[in-house]
């Protein structure tokens, strides 16, 4: 089954050959790093492409230089496997994290972006697709079941420390702010307890963006 958000309108679709869609520009489809059975991929992307009209961009994203050249040979297989009748496809890999700046850089009107049920991102790992229909007004389109669910045990050692400096920098800023509060009696007081929430925010923000 299939999860359509298509101008904010939520459906539950069965992926059929001949899908009634609107015209679609691009189909953007972000791709995981992590391993699937690439002609089943490819068959679902060419199939939403076909019934759409539209031309594929695969987008990969890799924390690391040195992931980039895995995922790059998987962008071009699946490149090479849906080019052919009237589909035309592409593929980009990019050295980043933030999956939603990457996407805002290069969606633009009339296009639909495709992601996996199973992709996860964020300091609370989130399913992607929650995040880019919150952060994002944009056509989504989520297909599910393709990707492996990520193991969630196996990452408990990154998460454990991702909330150990997360309590970390609230309790710093906590114990800061209590000693502003009883140095300091007139107006710099005000002033230094605004910049520490803003500096407070600021790391929280970076923090969860190192884990992503």
């Amino acid at each position: 089954m299939n999860k359509l958000n298509y101008e904010h309108q939520s459906l539950t679709l069965s992926f059929a050959p001949q899908l009634d869609l609107a015209p679609v520009r691009n189909l953007i489809v972000l791709v995981p790093g992590f391993e699937a059975d690439l002609t089943a991929v490819t068959h679902r992307v060419w199939e939403l492409a076909n019934a759409t009209g539209a031309h594929i961009k695969f987008l990969g994203l890799c924390n690391d230089a040195t992931q980039e050249s895995g995922l790059r040979r998987s962008l071009i297989t699946m490149t090479a496997i849906v080019n052919y009748d009237n589909v035309s496809a592409e593929a980009e890999v990019m050295v980043a994290k933030d999956w939603v700046e990457t996407v805002k850089s290069h969606w633009q009107p009339g296009d639909m972006v495709v992601c996996f049920a199973e992709q996860r991102t964020g300091l609370l790992h989130k399913p992607l697709s929650q995040i880019l229909q919150s952060d994002l007004n944009i056509p989504l389109y989520i297909l599910s079941g393709l990707y492996p669910q990520e193991d969630a045990s196996s990452n408990w050692v990154i998460r454990a420390a991702a909330w150990i400096g997360f309590i970390a920098i609230i309790a710093g800023f906590f114990v800061f702010q209590a000693r502003i509060d009883l140095l300091s009696k007139d107006w710099t007081r005000t002033v230094l307890l605004l910049l520490s929430v803003a500096f407070e925010f600021w790391a929280i923000r970076l923090w969860n963006r190192l884990f992503e």
